[in-house]
């Protein structure tokens, strides 16, 4: 097999592979504010894997809880000062 055939296959390769571990976190970050481009929501809805996003954004909720209760116990102690 010759290098120019395993490079296209390898491009071929490219547009069915599921969304990486970054590009996953990426789009639910951009769920989470509601900025998701169409492109990408079309990658997630086509070659993503659900249990991966709603793992992902348990994983964010639970952040997003820990740095508000994180910043209201910052500020109720600095209240107290």
């Amino acid at each position: 097999m010759s290098a120019r055939h395993r490079d296209d296959d390898r491009e071929s390769d490219d547009g069915q592979r599921p969304p990486t571990l970054w590009q996953s976190w990426m789009s639910v970050l951009a769920a989470f504010f509601g900025v998701q481009s169409s492109a990408n929501r079309e990658r997630d809805f086509t070659r993503g894997r659900a249990s991966h996003f709603i793992v992902l954004g348990l994983l964010a909720t639970a952040l997003l809880v820990l740095v508000l209760v994180g910043a209201v116990w910052l500020a109720m102690a600095m209240a107290d000062a």
